[in-house]
């Protein structure tokens, strides 16, 4: 049997040739174009010395390059590596030497990262996607267990893993995706915000627009105020975004009066979306905001708010065709022991999206996977309905004088404050309590002006005892990874 992630493209052409298959400003390439435009890149790979089960990084923004060298590579039979966009050279290098890359394609303003990391780790880089005369005839075939790309993990506790993404793992995902959550058909346009080489982007965006032959509209660097822009000039009609970038969209709303008019869903992920800001956005743009989770190991997505299960803002609803979801002990580490429906642990996941493990590192492997399961490091809890509500992650949760507060929670309350644009509350030591729940604001531009003693006041009539923020502080901005996540770590 033969599955390979290129076949997302390769089938799309065959049976759409001529509908648009991305936008990129002005550019406009149909399927057709960019199959074989991609198998160029497959034949200019094989050119150049690279053969089936060899592994290439790619170091791209989100522009039509990286789906050349994308779809190239895997129809070459090669395993891609997508290489987080900022990385300085000595961490790019330390994923070239770790995943055994033989090369990188990289270009534009990341090119000096991606060489001077390819001089160090003594393998090849190629400034653009490499092309050939003439095309590959056809895909190289794939097992679905091949693995298709490694994705490495943050890294916040040391130095990131890679994760294996198998062809079946994709593909399935990508298809349920598009087809079961989200119906994606001729006609529909995607806005592509977010990086391509997250799962997240590449995974839902990318592959599950051209999956089902829809059109996807590319954005290499976002800002509120130019995809309010795209949204209404390419006629998008499902949005894809993490929760920053719905609170930039509804900031730009504010003071414009530019609005899309195609737009049809809204899909939120990456983290939690506070419930304050999901409101904001559906009466703004008139639109319903669907939450889903997932994680790179689940690649990615786990769970989604479903038509047909009904939709509860502040869960990410049920989880996707041929995946399970349950609650374990979190406290229990050799062994999943279930919890009763209601009670807070720690939320695991098996299924067609769980990754093949981490490369090279059995040790961090067989501790993620036990008995079948993964286990996500995020703690949840399951309604009676089903619902599943992300309570944290285990690693943010705060303990102050042996009470366990959970910092969303906090959040989700604070978001509310008239003056308060956004918030990111973290546990902070403390000699008494062991920790302090501090609260590191943005205020809102134009709202009334907002003091420390003020916030803990309001909060304090709104919170209970052991969990209102004791500390707040006052900031320009909250710090964000290139995916949109507030980098809590880089707060403490």
């Amino acid at each position: 049997m033969s599955l390979s992630v290129a076949g997302v493209l390769g089938e799309s052409a065959r049976h759409f040739p001529d509908r648009i298959a991305v936008v990129e400003g002005a550019a406009r390439l149909t399927y057709r174009e960019l199959w074989t435009e991609a198998l160029r890149c497959a034949a200019g790979l094989r050119e150049a010395g690279l053969k089936p089960g060899d592994r290439l990084a790619v170091l791209l923004p989100n522009t039509t390059e990286f789906l050349r060298v994308y779809y190239g590579a895997l129809a070459a039979g090669v395993t891609v590596v997508p290489v987080h966009a900022l990385l300085v050279a000595d961490e790019v290098r330390y994923v070239l030497e770790h995943s055994g890359a033989v090369g990188v394609v990289s270009g534009g303003p990341l090119w000096a990262v991606a060489d001077e990391a390819a001089r160090a780790a003594g393998v090849r880089a190629f400034q653009g996607a490499p092309s050939a005369a003439e095309p590959l005839p056809a895909a190289e075939p794939a097992d679905p267990s091949d693995a298709a790309v490694i994705l490495y993990t943050s890294g916040t506790t040391g130095r990131p893993k890679g994760a294996l993404l198998t062809h079946l793992n994709i593909v399935m995902n990508a298809s349920v995706t598009s087809r079961d959550l989200l119906g994606l058909a001729e006609g529909d346009v995607v806005l592509g915000c977010l990086p391509l080489f997250h799962s997240y982007g590449q995974t839902c965006a990318m592959n599950g627009t051209l999956r089902q032959g829809a059109t996807l509209v590319l954005m290499p660097r976002f800002s509120g105020p130019a995809a309010l822009e795209v949204l209404a000039a390419e006629g998008v009609t499902v949005f894809m975004g993490v929760p920053t970038m719905y609170h930039a969209l509804v900031e730009a709303a504010a003071v414009s009066d530019r609005r899309p008019t195609a737009l049809r869903a809204a899909v939120s992920g990456g983290a939690a979306l506070p419930v304050a800001v999901l409101e904001r956005f559906e009466e703004t743009f008139r639109t319903q905001v669907l939450e889903g989770y997932g994680l790179t190991e689940t690649s990615p997505v786990a769970t989604f708010n479903q038509p047909h299960h009904g939709r509860r803002p502040g869960t990410v609803g049920h989880p996707v065709w041929g995946v399970e979801v349950g609650i374990a002990d979190a406290a229990v580490e050799r062994e999943i022991v279930p919890l009763a429906d209601g009670e807070v642990g720690e939320v695991v996941v098996r299924g067609h999206n769980v990754f093949a493990g981490y490369l090279d590192d059995a040790a961090a492997t067989a501790a993620a996977i036990v008995d079948g399961w993964f286990r996500t490091g995020d703690l949840g809890v399951l309604d009676e309905d089903g619902f599943l509500r992300i309570v944290d992650r285990k690693k943010d949760l705060v303990i102050r004088g042996g009470f366990n507060i959970y910092p969303r929670e906090v959040e989700e309350v604070l978001v509310r404050h008239p003056s308060v644009s956004e918030v990111a509350v973290i546990g902070v030591p403390d000699d008494a309590k062991g920790e302090e729940v501090c609260a590191v604001v943005v205020r809102r531009d134009g709202a009334a002006p907002l003091s420390e003693e003020e916030l803990v006041e309001w909060s304090r009539e709104r919170l209970g005892r052991h969990k209102y923020p004791r500390i707040v502080r006052f900031v320009e901005a909250l710090p964000l990874g290139p995916t949109g996540k507030v980098l809590k770590r880089a707060l403490v």
